[in-house]
């Protein structure tokens, strides 16, 4: 199992996508980049460090001038820039220079914390992204997008800093939680709904082997969705335009994340946003109800969210669902997708086929969202 392709992004440094089942390779792909002279830093949180962080660090020690494991909590809470300067701060008490390279070990809150650190650190060091859960391996991992959250705004702070490589192990999908691995499946929906219809429809074809995990079924996901993201990314690397199209569903999606703080999981949150998406889609007549209720309901599947209780929804609680929708519409005037004051929404033309719209208004909008919060009332029409 080795599957490998090259993003290429015109003025910057292309690199490669490796697909693997282990480890073995990495300190071969990392000897392109001179490691014997350089020292390397692996940035983990506590779960995967606990994980994969020493035998990681055990396996390249022989290959490098040095290396250094720096990790934090685990969790969404964790990135910021307090986290941000702790890291600085380790760097700079180890003497790691301009030529030195970070090695983002992790899932998405890992690798864009630690791709703002390297494109902040000494005005930008080299980086290297080892996701580790399904969501950053189809998703976060890939084109050079970092950031971090600033009080409760969502990836307000960040930067444009391409890795040099992207390494996939795809056996650490095996420890996994079953959660987490659903939260990836919504990106990768995603991609099928907004670039891809026979992608779509190969993935709800097949979706008993990929929530058991079947190795062969998961590599070719994993890589058709990699495929989706490197051609919008090299597209439009800045988003500027279409790389955009990758937003289907995090408007509304994003938003709740912020409304639960943020114990929700991206996936779930993003899950919910399209399917509101859809909905507004269907509202317009660009989808047949036929075509919303399928996307609706194909999300559950794959164990993931279609409506988000009120607090009381055994009650019938009308007051709590209003209030609900008027917060987190709330929370979607603060999206930093805003132009001008509008919100750069993402709708569908058709499953396989999305476009970049700034006329959804409010009132499509709590429409969507009295339509997946759940009080107690069937929400069908």
């Amino acid at each position: 199992m080795a599957k490998r392709m090259t993003v290429t992004v015109p003025g910057r440094v292309n690199y490669d996508i490796v697909i693997r089942s282990d480890f073995d390779a990495l300190a071969k792909e990392l000897e392109a980049f001179e490691i014997a002279t350089k020292k390397l830093c692996i940035v983990t949180d506590s779960n995967v460090g606990a994980l994969y962080g020493d035998s990681l660090k055990k396996t390249l020690t022989p290959f490098c001038r040095e290396i250094h494991v720096f990790t934090f909590p685990a969790g969404e809470e964790s990135k910021n820039l307090n986290t941000v300067q702790d890291a600085y701060r380790f760097l700079i008490t180890h003497g790691f220079d301009r030529k030195d390279m970070l090695l983002a070990l992790g899932g998405g809150v890992v690798g864009d914390l630690t791709g703002y650190t390297a494109a902040t650190y000494l005005r930008g060091i080299d980086f290297i992204q080892i996701p580790t859960t399904l969501l950053s391996q189809v998703d976060s991992s890939i084109g050079g997008k970092t950031g971090v959250d600033f009080d409760q705004y969502k990836n307000m702070v960040g930067a444009f800093h391409m890795p040099r490589l992207v390494y996939m192990n795809l056996s650490v999908l095996r420890d996994l939680d079953a959660r987490q691995y659903a939260s990836g499946m919504a990106e990768i929906l995603k991609h099928g709904l907004i670039k891809n219809v026979s992608y779509y429809e190969w993935l709800i074809t097949n979706f008993v082997e990929i929530g058991a995990r079947d190795m062969e079924a998961v590599e070719h996901m994993i890589y058709e969705s990699c495929l989706i993201k490197k051609a919008v990314v090299e597209k439009d690397p800045t988003e500027k335009g279409d790389r955009a199209l990758l937003n289907f569903g995090h408007t509304i999606g994003h938003a709740i994340e912020k409304y639960e703080n943020f114990s929700m999981l991206h996936g779930e949150c993003v899950a919910l946003g399209c399917v509101a998406a859809a909905y507004i889609s269907w509202k317009r007549e660009l989808l047949s109800a036929e075509e919303y209720y399928e996307i609706r309901d194909m999300f559950v599947p794959f164990a993931l969210p279609i409506s988000l209780e009120t607090p009381d929804a055994s009650y019938g609680a009308d007051s709590q669902k209003d209030a609900m929708i008027e917060e987190v519409l709330r929370f979607t005037k603060s999206d930093k997708k805003m132009e001008h004051g509008k919100i750069k929404f993402i709708l569908l033309k058709k499953i396989g086929k999305a476009f970049i719209d700034n006329t959804v208004t409010e009132e499509e909008m709590r429409a969507a969202l009295a339509e997946i919060i759940y009080d107690g009332e069937e929400n069908y029409e």
